[in-house]
């Protein structure tokens, strides 16, 4: 049986269906008053009766994809284990810009500034303009789910170069797999936030359709102008998050003063007890962009084919060198005559 409730409120009425029987009370908010109007019965399957949320899309916190548990599968590691960042560490990061100074750097510049125009036409950003959490996080689902497009056609394309070629290829591809995969790990996060629609995953999917092939054609063309390209494209990022953590921190965000990052992103950034904040969180996804920045402009500064990648070598002096973890930071990046 199902029956018609009709809800008064000052905006004007709205209705829900419910099993009988089966009326979840914490569905319904406290300040709604309800007055029940039978109008019929009529038998419906229970596969046909769907739960109407009266939530609001823009409140927080709500957790989405609950993780499946079997009796066969255990959780494993990280592929690629994150290195320990300190909060003296990420407080350090900073915005920065690296000087367009070749053509190829003046490329990849213009290319980023029409897609920033493009992601924030599409997420609905104004940079001068006070911003919400709901808009905060459809923005960063929709950036995070392209920013992991790059790292991975690089690689695959260094991949399959090193293959023909029968030729080691000096450490870049596991560089640039781990970037892709930190970029996916931040849109996994924000999924335990935020349920994307389907106009926001046809914008996704359209996003991503283009991304891949125009950084693959890209990469073949000149490789060096990609990297730039992310580099300047992460300085973006780094724009992006910083705006969020100082709006939260001022008081413009109250949704995240108290929300707590979810489980999956403890587990990936080790973050410590009294430390797992949303503030905490923006500050580790930022340091992770600020990497990523330093990464790629500096592999732009290097011999595409012949140069090893100074982020999974060792060196012989003890003087400061590119390394995975904070502990150097170059925001435009290192130059080839400081680590070749």
């Amino acid at each position: 049986m199902t029956v018609l409730i009709t809800s008064i409120t000052p905006k004007g009425a709205s209705s829900i269906f419910f099993k009988s029987g089966l009326l979840n009370a914490r569905a319904v908010p406290t300040t709604v008053r309800l007055r029940p109007l039978v109008v019929g019965y009529h038998k419906l399957p229970l596969s046909s009766v769907r739960q109407f949320s009266v939530t609001s899309n823009q409140s927080l916190p709500r957790e989405f994809f609950p993780e499946n548990e079997t009796e066969k599968v255990r959780r494993t590691p990280a592929a690629w284990p994150h290195p320990i960042y300190t909060e003296e560490q990420m407080r350090a990061v900073v915005i920065a810009h690296r000087d367009a100074k070749t053509w190829s750097d003046k490329v990849a510049l213009i290319a980023v500034r029409v897609m920033r125009w493009g992601l924030d036409l599409a997420t609905g950003y104004k940079h001068h303009q006070p911003m919400t959490a709901y808009q905060y996080l459809r923005r960063n689902v929709f950036l995070e789910s392209v920013a992991g497009v790059p790292g991975m056609v690089a690689g695959m394309l260094r991949h399959l170069h090193s293959m023909r070629r029968m030729k080691r290829d000096n450490g870049w591809i596991e560089t640039l797999l781990e970037e892709s995969y930190n970029e996916r790990m931040h849109l996994l996060v924000f999924l335990k936030m935020m349920e994307p629609g389907l106009f926001m995953r046809l914008m996704v999917l359209g996003a991503q359709g283009v991304m891949c092939n125009a950084m693959f054609l890209a990469y073949l063309l000149s490789p060096r102008t990609v990297h730039r390209f992310v580099g300047y494209l992460e300085e973006e990022a780094v724009i992006t998050y910083t705006r969020q953590i100082q709006d939260l921190e001022v008081g413009r965000l109250p949704e995240w003063e108290k929300l707590q990052a979810p489980q999956i992103a403890v587990d990936y950034w080790k973050m410590p007890v009294g430390k797992r904040t949303m503030r905490d969180l923006l500050l580790y996804i930022r340091a992770d962009e600020s990497k990523h920045r330093e990464t790629n402009h500096t592999l732009g500064n290097l011999d595409q084919k012949e140069d090893p990648n100074p982020y999974v070598s060792e060196y012989k002096d003890d003087k400061p060198h590119p390394s995975k973890d904070l502990a150097f930071q170059k925001p435009t990046g290192w130059e080839r005559s400081e680590v070749i």
